[in-house]
């Protein structure tokens, strides 16, 4: 299963994101997408994830060669700052994630499991979510994802307030489900580009461009990255 983006075209106001960008993003790789601030990489995963409308192009999933459409539903979306039930403890929201996308669930993990897995100890697993700090928020919400595992996720700088220990364990989770994902993340952070990501897209003068994947472990890679998003 693939997710392409067809000649979409973003602005608000006079301000151009995407004009005519087009881009093919595969199935079992995990794709970095860098660009400046305010280059649009939000505003592209809102789009894809629905909650913008575009104001020309398409996007849509294919499968052996056969165009599909598909529903928000089927994006995983983890935002830089989440959104979460302050009235919940973390392990009654996972545990009630889980029941209601009981279908798409691939594994026996149960949400004791899940939450252990990630670090969230067992007191805390059963403290209001109100109460949890945005370092542990945010792997509440990136794990819902890695849990269902939707054909598209979508991370908006994700790992960046973890713990050395959080963030090693979900690089292990992210590696595991791009075997049934599309996996796309933005990030500031070239490092983290460099160690979990199988492409680079950059978005850059509204189009979006790859960086030839042999480039990605070589020694001058940040030079070479700032080059290409400075080039006027």
């Amino acid at each position: 299963m693939n997710l392409h983006i067809q000649t979409i075209s973003k602005q608000f106001d006079q301000n151009k994101l995407f004009v005519n960008a087009s881009f093919t993003f595969e199935k079992g790789k995990i794709y970095g997408l860098l660009g400046r601030n305010g280059s649009g990489k939000t505003t592209l995963f809102n789009c894809i994830a629905r909650n913008l409308s575009l104001d020309s192009g398409r996007i849509f999933f294919s499968k052996d060669g056969q165009e599909i459409d598909y529903e928000n539903t089927d994006i995983g979306f983890t935002q830089t700052y989440p959104q979460l039930p302050a009235f919940m403890t973390a392990f009654e929201f996972v545990r009630f994630y889980m029941d209601i996308h009981k279908n798409q669930l691939k594994t026996d993990r149960g949400p004791e499991d899940w939450l252990n897995l990630v670090g969230i100890s067992e007191p805390d697993q059963h403290r209001l979510l109100k109460d949890f700090s945005h370092g542990m928020q945010n792997k509440v919400q990136l794990l819902l994802s890695l849990i269902v595992q939707p054909p598209v996720l979508l991370l908006d700088e994700p790992l960046t307030s973890f713990d050395p220990v959080a963030a090693l364990e979900f690089k292990r989770l992210i590696r595991e489900a791009k075997k049934n994902s599309v996996i796309i993340f933005s990030t500031h952070i070239l490092q983290l580009a460099q160690d979990l990501c199988d492409e680079i897209v950059l978005l850059h003068h509204q189009e979006l461009q790859a960086v030839p994947s042999d480039k990605l472990h070589d020694a001058d890679f940040e030079q070479e990255i700032v080059d290409l998003l400075t080039a006027e």
